[in-house]
């Protein structure tokens, strides 16, 4: 397992994330060569990273 560094990522919040807390918040992204995924409610918490074919699929999923 290698140590991915997520320091420069430009994060995108879900449309569905309305920022003002509770369960309106949801999940961010950062995408390029290795796609970044994180709680927004807790950015400093860590993030789960994927490969861009991992993330493609998981999208596709979603929408179907």
């Amino acid at each position: 397992m290698s140590i991915v560094d997520l320091g420069a990522a430009v994060w995108r919040k879900s449309s569905y994330s309305s920022g003002t807390g509770g369960n309106g918040d949801c999940v961010e992204v950062a995408l390029g060569e290795r796609v970044g995924v994180r709680d927004s409610k807790a950015p400093a918490g860590g993030a789960l990273v994927v490969g861009m074919g991992a993330w493609a699929a998981f999208v596709s999923e979603v929408r179907r």
